[in-house]
């Protein structure tokens, strides 16, 4: 029997909390619902959810601070609901932790759609199957560990508290190595597909991605003028840094 996926909606609105209550039941989630910041932060560390639906506007603490709270023991997917169409408070949200994000109003099959990309994304060891055949379960590069069946990080002898959208984004750098790719295929990767099937990848997909990088890079503390890790190949995409002759 297959393990009971679990989903929280984090919103103020009660239409809206419903209908996303009743898109995430839909797609075989064991769903529960907070209308508050606190409530929220509360449920996910109770919870332990795989994937949280979370509105930036709430009445008592702004979603961007519940994100960096639920960011402190949780991994779970986390999508931004907002109705704010500043490319700002988008950006915002992903720095603060999120992993993707919705305009409202927001088509419902999007909404299941995006959760379902996500879930095909691995997020344990003993997702040992999803495991590129193109990177061995343990690989370093320039003083970074990196295990892809236990899809841990680790520097100079700590684990990085990486996303999962942060940890497959370096994966994918480590598969290709000194390939460049681009923006547009990352983002793909991201909604798990591996190859160019023709879907369209919009400027704010993009974009996302270059936040994403931007957070990981912070998190390695890596430079943009001298990278060990994550090299920018300006108006293209990224590729894998050179390995250090110190390696």
């Amino acid at each position: 029997m297959s393990e009971v996926r679990v989903g929280l909606v984090i919103e103020d609105d009660q239409d809206i909390r419903e209908l996303v209550r009743v898109v995430l039941s839909q797609a075989g989630f064991d769903v529960h619902v907070a209308s508050t910041g606190s409530a929220g932060v509360t449920s996910a560390r109770e919870l332990n959810p795989d994937v949280i639906t979370l509105d930036l506007g709430l009445p008592d603490i702004d979603g961007f601070e519940v994100a960096r709270q639920i960011r402190k023991s949780s991994d779970a997917y986390i999508i931004m609901l907002t109705a704010r169409a500043e490319e700002l408070d988008t950006l915002m949200g992903l720095e603060a932790g999120g992993d993707d994000y919705l305009t409202k109003p927001f088509r419902p099959r999007e909404l299941r759609a995006r959760v379902e990309a996500m879930m095909r994304r691995p997020r344990a060891s003993s997702d040992s199957k999803s495991v590129p055949e193109a990177v061995d379960p343990e690989v370093s590069h320039n003083g970074l560990a990196v295990s892809a069946g236990s899809r841990t990080a680790v520097l100079n002898g700590t684990e990085l508290k990486l996303t999962r959208t942060e940890f497959d984004l370096l994966l994918a750098l480590l598969e290709t190595g000194r390939i460049v790719r681009t923006k547009s295929d990352l983002a793909r990767r991201l909604r798990n597909e591996p190859y160019d099937v023709g879907s369209y990848v919009s400027d704010a997909d993009e974009r996302a991605v270059e936040v994403h990088m931007g957070n990981l890079r912070k998190k390695l503390g890596d430079s943009i003028q001298a990278p060990r890790w994550l090299e920018t190949v300006r108006g293209v995409g990224y590729r894998l840094a050179p390995a250090s002759s110190n390696n």
